[in-house]
């Protein structure tokens, strides 16, 4: 059985006692509140200077592409480097993105291509940042007690993207640049905090001999390729939330399907947030043990029905429920794929896998708002977004269908890397 799952069962109180856990949760939530405030109000920016959704959808796609590009290289800096230190320089690059919003913001700004330009270096950063901080809560967790760690490292950031995105709606109608400040300030606070973090175990260092190489550096694509959960699991995210990214079409669903203000946005952007919250919340109480694949599919499934509600509706209050009810399902499906995903991946090669994977989830985050945006411009945003709902009910059914090693998965305590890994490549010649 692994390490992480072995030992005594913990509660939450039980596990907010270890001074390694509470910070990196602290990091964690001040960092995301600070990113998730600036998402929140680029978006709004973007489409009041434009008016067109297919900004929104650029934006997404300058967010992504760094993660794509750099893949090969931020896995291998996060299995070799200092975590710590890896997620602190990336942290300041998002923080210099911070300060250019700022900056541009208060300038009056007409034209919406800068705004493409900085999101992009945001997206450098982030791209650096995701593999080395999601790869800390197994260093932090003590034996048996990563489900517990998986749910309150999500419920930090659902609790941040409440909390960013509402004081964003506040904010904003001050002025933009007031917003950007304050996500600037926040996300200063989380490159400090990281500093802080102390870790109970720390990954097998490198041997000398073992110099990077393309090979290397391909090895969290191997190995999630020959890893058929994981790969399942993994690629059920990326094409179920590539076709459902309504999110990102929330500035123009607002305005112009709900006719509603800043205020009104910033609640509307903050929903997804208070219900992966509650979610959050219930998780950490009770974490799903029993029937982890079925309960992965239904979770995506009813994010997908949550979506064309959120299509068909011109009612702010329904709307809102709608955000609620997918979010939370959508945090189940996080918190599987976030507790399996270091089961079964050996730590030596944790931050290339969360590096690839990082990929996938930005494919299916900015990518499907750059997919969104496009579609919306061009057929309308309720039809994207209802043929988003849509095309997420089929993927659930084909992967139901196509992966039954997925769908049949009992608990976690039978994923292991070495039952469940196809045989490795042949080692790289010297």
């Amino acid at each position: 059985m692994s390490e992480f799952l072995a030992g005594r069962t913990y509660s939450t109180r039980d596990i907010l006692g270890y001074t390694s856990v509470r910070r990196l949760l602290w990091a964690n939530l001040v960092l995301y509140t600070g990113v998730a405030l600036q998402a929140a109000t680029v978006g709004k920016q973007a489409f009041d200077i434009s008016g067109r959704a297919a900004d929104l959808g650029w934006i997404g796609l300058a967010e992504f592409l760094p993660a794509a590009l750099l893949v090969l290289v931020t896995g291998i800096v996060a299995d070799r480097v200092n975590r710590r230190l890896v997620a602190a320089a990336a942290i300041l690059i998002e923080l210099a993105s911070s300060i250019a919003l700022l900056l541009y913001s208060r300038t009056n700004p007409t034209e919406v291509w800068p705004m493409y330009v900085i999101s992009f270096v945001y997206g450098v950063g982030r791209a650096f940042a995701a593999p080395a901080m999601r790869a800390m809560p197994p260093m932090v967790a003590p034996d048996g007690g990563l489900p517990k760690v998986i749910a309150l490292f999500s419920a930090t950031w659902t609790a941040a993207v409440i909390v960013g995105p509402a004081v964003s709606g506040f904010l904003y109608a001050v002025d933009p640049s007031v917003a950007y400040a304050g996500a600037a300030s926040l996300i200063f606070l989380g490159f400090v905090s990281i500093w802080f973090v102390t870790f109970v175990r720390e990954p097998t260092p490198p041997r000398p001999d073992q110099r990077p190489t393309l090979h290397s550096a391909m090895e969290g694509l191997r190995f999630i390729r020959r890893t058929p959960i994981l790969l399942a699991a993994i690629s059920l995210d990326l094409f179920a939330v590539l076709f459902g990214g309504a999110v990102a079409l929330l500035p123009a669903i607002a305005k112009d399907r709900l006719g509603v203000g800043d205020i009104a946005y910033g609640w509307l952007r903050a929903a997804p947030g208070i219900g992966a919250a509650t979610m959050a919340i219930v998780l950490a109480a009770r974490p799903v043990r029993r029937r982890v694949g079925r309960t992965l599919l239904t979770a995506v499934g009813i994010f997908g029905a949550g979506t064309i509600v959120l299509g068909l509706t011109r009612s702010f209050a329904i709307a809102f429920l709608a955000l609620l009810v997918l979010s939370a399902a959508d945090m189940v499906s996080m918190f599987i794929r976030g507790s399996l995903v270091p089961l079964v991946t050996p730590d030596e090669k944790r931050g290339r896998v969360l590096a690839v994977e990082n990929v996938f989830i930005g494919a299916s985050n900015e990518l499907g708002a750059f997919e969104s945006g496009l579609m919306a411009q061009a057929i309308g945003v309720p039809a994207t977004v209802v043929g988003g709902g849509v095309g997420t009910l089929v993927v659930v059914g084909v992967w139901a269908t196509a992966f039954p090693a997925l769908r049949d998965v009992d608990r976690f305590e039978d994923l292991q890397p070495e039952h469940l890994a196809g045989p490795a490549d042949a080692p790289a010649s010297a």
